[in-house]
């Protein structure tokens, strides 16, 4: 897992793509596009050119929640939060060679998507962000500190990616927590620079 991740979302200056190729400019080498509220249909054209940018540029691309829009386009992966498909489901489809990553708010999340097989989770949201509707409790520096705590008792090594209103001055407090990473989306949109932005962010660690 690499260390920023770019989730997609649009504003009034971006769309879903202008926003991702622009975190592709800048560097990104991980982008989730998450669009809700739209059919795999409507979502295949944007995932088929955004699948190619990531190519071009040597980035990881997943897509969420649409198990088989992942396997026709053969993205790189699937992001599940708790109410899409599960993850022993996803991988019954998509096979050892897709990566499928999911969504926790606690330890027992986390224990059950280990037990599920999933290779990566997103963990938070570490504080309000507007890009969901629906949140779990804000986690702050402690929550993160103390469901890594708990997996490192408990010899959990999944990698963890904290998620969730980060701005680029709370990635070195994060990051000692021992999150492997961090997935942002609105800091780097509104930026009067977003290329610049995400550059930023991954020099700041």
């Amino acid at each position: 897992m690499v260390p920023v991740q770019f989730i997609t979302h649009h504003n009034e200056r971006y769309s879903y793509e202008e926003g991702a190729l622009l975190a592709l400019e800048g560097g990104c080498k991980w982008v989730q596009l998450r669009i809700k509220n739209a059919t795999d249909d409507e979502v295949e054209p944007l995932a088929i050119r955004l699948l190619e940018a990531c190519r071009k540029h040597q980035a990881t691309f997943i897509i969420d929640d649409r198990v088989e829009l992942t396997k026709k386009v053969h993205a790189d992966g699937v992001h599940l939060g708790k109410d899409d498909m599960s993850p022993v489901e996803a991988r019954s489809l998509l096979g050892e060679e897709y990566l499928i990553g999911g969504t926790a708010n606690t330890l027992e999340d986390v224990i059950a998507l280990r037990r599920a097989g999933i290779d990566y989770i997103c963990c938070g949201p570490f504080r309000h962000t507007d890009a969901k509707s629906q949140l779990a409790p804000s986690l702050n520096l402690e929550g993160y500190r103390n469901i890594l705590s708990a997996m490192n008792e408990q010899g959990i090594s999944l990698p963890i990616c904290a998620i969730g209103g980060i701005t680029r001055d709370d990635v070195p407090d994060l990051m000692r927590t021992g999150v492997r990473g961090i997935a942002v989306s609105g800091a780097v949109l509104r930026a009067t620079n977003p290329v610049l932005e995400m550059q930023a962010f991954i020099h700041s660690y």
